[in-house]
C-alpha cells in the first residue's frame, strides 16, 4: 500500500463521508482523519483478508460515528415544521450544524466510472442526504454501504465489526426508517440536455431582469424556496417568483452555472459600489417534471464559491459558463 493508493480512495471516502455527516467542514476532518490513520497503521493492513477499500471505510466509518455520538440531525429547511412563510420575514438564524450543506460534484462522484454517475447523483442529492439524516449513525453507514456503494454484507460486517445478520437486520430496519421520510423525486440531472440547459438559461434570464412572469414559468405549481441558516420557506411559483422581482437586493445580481449535490445550481454574484460582482451564495436547484421544483439558497457561503470551480469575481457584462 502507498500513499498514491490511499490518496486514490480520497474522493469516494469523501462521498461516503458526506453521505453519513452531512457537513462540508466535517466531511474534510473526517477524510484526514481516515487518510493519517491508514498511512500510520499501513503495516497492520493484510491485503490477503480484505481489499483496501473496505480496510479504510473501516477506518472512516468509526471516525465518522465517533464525529456522529453527539451531533445534531442535520436537516433542510423543508423539513423543518416551523419554517416560516413570510417574504419579509427571515426570523432569527440557526447554528451552521442545524443544516445539511452543500457540496460540489467534483469532490463526490467519480467521473472515471460514467456508468455510476446516475446512481451517484441520485445518492447525493440534498433531499437524500437530508433523508439519511433520519437514521441511526450505524445505520445509516450500513445503508450507504450496502445499497449506496454495493459493499457485500460481509465486507459491510467486517467494516462494521459486527456479523451479517446484524448486517441485514439494519438494513431491513434502516430502508423502512429510509422509506418514510423518501424525499420527493426529482429529475436526473443531465448537463448535456437540451431541455433542461434551456429551462436553466430561462430562469437566469428571468431571475436577473426580475421578470415575475418568467420565473413563474419555469416552476412548478408546488415550487418551495428556502434560505439557510433561517427557519424561512416560501411555497408556490407565483409567491416565490413575486418575491424575487420584489427584491431590492437583487437588482445588478447575476447568476452562474455550477453543479451542487450531483445536481445543477448556481453561484449568485451581486454588484459592490466599484462595479465588481462579487459572490454572495450558492443555490441549489432539483428538477422536477421538466420545471425547477426546489430552490435553497445558501447565505454565508461565499468563501466556498472557489470550491465549486466558480470565479472570484465578475465584471458588469461578462458572462461565464461553468
Amino acid at each position: 500500500m502507498t500513499t498514491d493508493d490511499l490518496e486514490a480512495l480520497r474522493v469516494p471516502l469523501t462521498g461516503y463521508c458526506y453521505r453519513l455527516l452531512g457537513s462540508s467542514a466535517d466531511t474534510d476532518d473526517a477524510v484526514q482523519e481516515t487518510l493519517i490513520r491508514a498511512s500510520s497503521r499501513r503495516d497492520q493492513y493484510d491485503p490477503a483478508r480484505a481489499r483496501l477499500s473496505t480496510w479504510v471505510h473501516r477506518i472512516a466509518t468509526n471516525v465518522c460515528i465517533d464525529m456522529l455520538r453527539a451531533a445534531k440531525r442535520r436537516a433542510l429547511v423543508m423539513d423543518v415544521e416551523s419554517a416560516t412563510a413570510h417574504p419579509s420575514d427571515l426570523g432569527a438564524p440557526l447554528p451552521p450544524d442545524v443544516w445539511v450543506e452543500p457540496m460540489p460534484d467534483s469532490r463526490l462522484l467519480d467521473v472515471q466510472n460514467p456508468s455510476d454517475v446516475v446512481l451517484e447523483r441520485e445518492s447525493v442529492r440534498l433531499a437524500f442526504i437530508a433523508a439519511l439524516q433520519h437514521l441511526a449513525p450505524r445505520q445509516r453507514a450500513v445503508l450507504v454501504l450496502r445499497d449506496v456503494l454495493v459493499f457485500t454484507a460481509q465486507e459491510t460486517a467486517e467494516i462494521l465489526g459486527t456479523t451479517v445478520p446484524a448486517v441485514n437486520s439494519a438494513l431491513q430496519r434502516a430502508r423502512a426508517t429510509l422509506e418514510a421520510n423518501r424525499p420527493d423525486p426529482a429529475d436526473v440531472y443531465d448537463p448535456e440536455d437540451a431541455r433542461q440547459r434551456d429551462l436553466l438559461r430561462r430562469f437566469v434570464a428571468a431571475f436577473e431582469s426580475h421578470d415575475i412572469a418568467g420565473l413563474t414559468a419555469v416552476m412548478r405549481e408546488d415550487s418551495v424556496a428556502s434560505m439557510p441558516p433561517f427557519v424561512w420557506r416560501l411555497e408556490g411559483a407565483q409567491k416565490i417568483a413575486a418575491a424575487a422581482g420584489a427584491s431590492d437586493s437583487c437588482a445588478g445580481a447575476r447568476l452562474v452555472l455550477c453543479r451542487i449535490n450531483g445536481a445543477p445550481g448556481f453561484g449568485q454574484y451581486r454588484p459592490g459600489d466599484d462595479g465588481v460582482l462579487r459572490p454572495f451564495a450558492l443555490v441549489a436547484i432539483d428538477l422536477r417534471d421538466g420545471l425547477i421544483g426546489r430552490q435553497v439558497t445558501f447565505l454565508g457561503t461565499r468563501h466556498r464559491f472557489a470550491e465549486f470551480g466558480l470565479p472570484e469575481s465578475l465584471r458588469g457584462a461578462e458572462h461565464v459558463t461553468v
